[in-house]
């Protein structure tokens, strides 16, 4: 959302967000590794996308975080000893194989275009303002 006015601090983000710093930290390592972001270094550094936010689409990011997304209806994971499959252990692997397809539709730009979006992010730019002043 503030990509126009150049790379942008995690630590603005943390603000903005109410992200720890080193959760942030964290997530951006893992998209720079994944090519989502590229950093900048010095006074007026941060991190910018690799791409354009058409390219770029919400699966992508959750991938690159390592984020799984898997709907599951049970505690012990396939392969330990004491796993059973389930009866109904194929609808999860097959809602969470839909959930990952509609996130692959959906781009950063098309969050971007989304009124709750922009009225939160306008809020947020708000509460930040008047935290300096």
């Amino acid at each position: 959302m503030h990509s126009d006015q150049g790379p942008v601090s995690l630590a603005d983000i943390s603000v903005r967000q109410g992200i720890s710093l080193s959760y942030l930290e964290q997530l951006f390592a893992k998209m720079r590794r994944n090519k989502l972001v590229v950093s900048t270094r010095g006074p007026g550094g941060g991190y910018s996308l690799d791409s354009t936010p058409e390219q770029v689409c919400i699966a992508d990011v959750i991938n690159a975080v390592d984020e799984e997304m898997q709907v599951a209806d049970k505690d012990i994971p396939n392969g330990s000893a004491s796993y059973e499959p389930c009866l109904t252990e194929q609808l999860w692997e097959e809602l969470s194989a839909e959930i990952e397809n509609y996130l692959t539709t959906i781009s950063l730009a098309d969050m971007m275009k989304n009124e709750e979006v922009q009225e939160l992010s306008r809020a947020h730019d708000l509460r930040q303002r008047q935290n300096i002043v």
